[in-house]
């Protein structure tokens, strides 16, 4: 079995839990490739860990050979970091929780040994996830132009709100007068979406929900749409610059430049073990029921 490994930095306390993780590996002598940032942060700790064999690689087109799957160490952010070392590749990614609330690095740091082991033995799920894709005419994010989350659409610096005219399959559908605008992918309705209104959809309603951010007008709200569609985005405001965001990645745009959004012509699989569920994740993560008179 071959894995890769990928993280940023975390917090002390956590290093014995990835002292646990490379253990397990050992133990079942399991081949690994990780990201050489995250190994050199790892054996700066006074306690070095030592794993022969070790492949390290940087770049995405240094993924070698067959993967069974990928391990990203971190939260949310550091999870979606590793979409494009995955990319079209099918690589099955498991999300392990250095840190507090995670709904895509969703394995406690207390479950890990448990978790590594289940997820080694084959006692797992997998759940395919539809990717968001930007086309633009000057290829604006080059061969990365997808995202797992959202594509966000916003005001460059603190000037006034910015009007985003939004058409599906050709058919003009509104323009929002507000600070951006969020397409978003049921992955991602638990993420920025949720923090400014957008529904909750569960992730293989097969949908994209266009949420706007502050809109000037209250009435107009977060509409879902089937992701088959075809969603046009013009951009206009004082300001000549504009921010178009891919989950984690940045790009600015003016706006001579005319957007389209598509489902992507590949899924993100992740692992999910098999005690595991949406809606269960949902309570523990958004704290439902947490009341004292429950």
């Amino acid at each position: 079995m071959k894995i890769a490994i990928y993280g940023r930095n975390y917090s002390p306390s956590f290093h014995s839990y990835i002292e646990s993780l490379f253990q397990i590996l050992r133990s079942h002598e399991i081949e690994i490739m990780i990201y050489e940032p995250f190994w050199k942060f790892i054996n700066k700790s006074t306690k070095k860990i030592d794993f022969p064999g070790t492949i390290l690689f940087n770049q995405p087109h240094e993924i070698i050979g067959p993967v069974d799957f990928f391990i990203s160490i971190g939260g949310d952010g550091t999870f979606l970091e590793t979409i494009p070392f995955v990319k079209n590749l099918g690589i099955p990614i498991v999300g392990i929780n250095s840190g507090r609330m995670g709904f895509l690095a969703d394995i406690a740091k207390e479950e890990l040994s448990s978790a590594l082991e289940n997820i080694i033995q084959k006692k797992f799920k997998i759940e395919e996830r539809v990717v968001i894709s930007l086309e633009t005419p000057n290829k604006m994010f080059g061969e990365n132009n997808f995202a797992l989350n959202e594509l966000t659409i916003h005001k460059k610096d603190s000037a006034s709100m910015i009007t985003i005219h939004a058409y599906i399959n050709d058919e003009y559908l509104n323009s929002y007068w507000a600070d951006g605008i969020i397409i978003s992918t049921p992955t991602g309705s638990t993420a920025y979406s949720l923090s400014v209104g957008g529904p909750i959809v569960l992730p293989h309603s097969e949908n994209f929900i266009i949420t706007p951010i502050a809109p000037h007008n209250l009435t107009v709200r977060p509409i879902v749409i089937p992701d088959k569609h075809e969603i046009r985005f013009e951009v206009e405001g004082r300001s000549k610059s504009f921010l178009a965001s891919l989950d984690h990645r940045s790009e600015s745009f003016d706006s001579s430049l005319k957007l389209i959004v598509r489902r992507a012509n590949f899924t993100v699989k992740i692992i999910k073990l098999e005690n595991q569920s949406f809606f269960s994740t949902l309570r523990n993560k958004l704290m439902w029921g947490l009341d004292k008179r429950n």
